[in-house]
């Protein structure tokens, strides 16, 4: 039993990739059935019933029979033309000869045929002249009265083909239909996944670029004036070497928190957020500081809470904003950070008095940053005002970067902390 119900549906994969080899055997088992039928008188039998062998066909009936058939090899690639042909062979048929054969089958199913592959306008149409011809020449010219029941029979075959015809094309339809939205449902799944990982990849990426940047610039600096004054000052140089080293051990807890985001989901200890926020500004602005970049901070909310991703967002807008003052502003510039809750806002703001020299410009410095030249960080335009603008717009809210009036560099934030969204960003110059 499973082998049959497992050769089934091959055997119906070849009839489907093979359809002239399926109409042709339709054809040929038409025209057998048309014979056999026109051999059976329906009331020739001695107590009238139905009698085999008591008819003979005519020469013209098996002719008529034949092309009947033969045209069905046809009815898909031409439907409409086929049942024109099936319903001439019929109507002349029942005109012609005072025994008809059953040509009529071949027109019944060229109507199945012209019903399933159109639409339903047509099948109308084309039905009722089929049912209408076939009808009418069986009543008026058939050999029978045109009150008997071989001329209801037309009728009602005709009438069943096209609406089985169409109830084959409707449930056809409603399958194409349920296929095509699985199908655009599992794109669309598949679109949401990658749109998904391509945000995941984004972000760590602005992680990963804020990490490194903040600490590798805080490194070179330190680096830098270890070097200097390695010789004539060794205690200052232990002192800048240990900053280095703790600068180095925070840049490795954060990179292994950020990469640790990229664990399966099944493995320990996989964080789901980097741990920094403002609750550890002042750890971020003692870096700085180390570094010789004094800062000065403002915060009237007395650190209320933030929700995480606005917490996390603000964190990395002042950690980038420094990084781009200890490494463009020049060596004498001082910053200032404010965090600002405003109704349903919190603004971020970091100042700088930067001249912005070029990098291989000398100015004269900070007394720990001026024991040593800075290197020059090369920056052709990179990814620090682009993932803060990045992590404003993903939050719904606006940033500001441009020069200050007089001198020096201005970033503003203002991320929403709770209520509607807002879309967009405030470029203003």
């Amino acid at each position: 039993m499973s082998t049959d119900g497992a050769s089934f549906p091959r055997v119906r994969q070849r009839l489907r990739a093979h359809p002239l080899a399926f109409d042709t055997g339709l054809a040929v088992l038409v025209f057998c059935c048309m014979l056999a039928a026109s051999f059976t008188d329906p009331h020739g039998g001695p107590d009238g019933g139905a009698s085999f062998g008591d008819r003979v066909p005519s020469t013209f009936g098996i002719v008529f029979m034949l092309a009947g058939a033969a045209t069905l090899v046809l009815r898909r690639n031409r439907p409409i033309e086929v049942l024109g042909a099936t319903t001439a062979v019929s109507l002349v048929d029942l005109i012609g000869d005072t025994r008809p054969a059953p040509v009529i089958m071949g027109a019944v199913i060229a109507l199945y045929t012209v019903a399933s592959r159109t639409d339903r306008p047509t099948t109308w149409r084309l039905g009722l002249v089929t049912m209408t011809v076939l009808t009418g020449g069986a009543m008026f010219f058939g050999p029978n009265p045109w009150y008997a029941q071989e001329n209801l029979g037309v009728f009602a075959w005709t009438g069943m083909a096209a609406a089985a015809g169409d109830a084959v094309r409707s449930r056809r339809a409603f399958v194409d239909a349920i296929r095509e939205r699985a199908e655009r449902a599992e794109r669309t799944r598949e679109e949401e996944a990658r749109r998904r990982v391509a945000e995941e990849r984004l972000r760590i990426a602005r992680d990963l670029h804020d990490v490194v940047a903040h600490h590798i610039a805080l490194v070179n600096v330190q680096a830098g004036v270890a070097a200097h004054v390695m010789d004539k000052r060794p205690d200052q140089a232990k002192e800048a070497l240990a900053h280095v080293r703790a600068a180095s051990r925070s840049a490795l807890d954060e990179l292994r928190a950020t990469v640790g985001l990229l664990r399966q989901s099944g493995d320990p200890e996989a964080p789901t957020e980097p741990v920094s926020g403002l609750a550890v500004l002042d750890d971020l602005l003692a870096t700085f500081r180390n570094a010789g970049l004094p800062v000065d901070v403002t915060r009237p909310d007395g650190g209320a809470p933030l929700p995480s991703a606005v917490d996390l967002a603000a964190y990395r807008i002042i950690q980038e904003a420094l990084t781009n003052v200890r490494k463009h502003a020049g060596q004498g510039a001082r910053a200032e950070v404010s965090v600002l809750r405003v109704g349903r806002t919190v603004e971020i703001t970091v100042l700088d008095d930067g001249t912005a020299p070029r990098p291989d410009q000398a100015n004269p410095a900070h007394p720990a940053a001026s024991a040593a030249p800075v290197e020059p960080v090369a920056d052709g335009g990179g990814h620090g005002l682009i993932g803060m603008r990045e992590r404003v717009t993903a939050l719904g809210g606006a940033l500001t970067a441009a020069p200050r009036y007089g001198g020096g560099f201005r970033v503003q934030a203002i991320l929403p902390v709770s209520g509607d969204r807002r879309t967009g960003e405030d470029e203003r110059t």
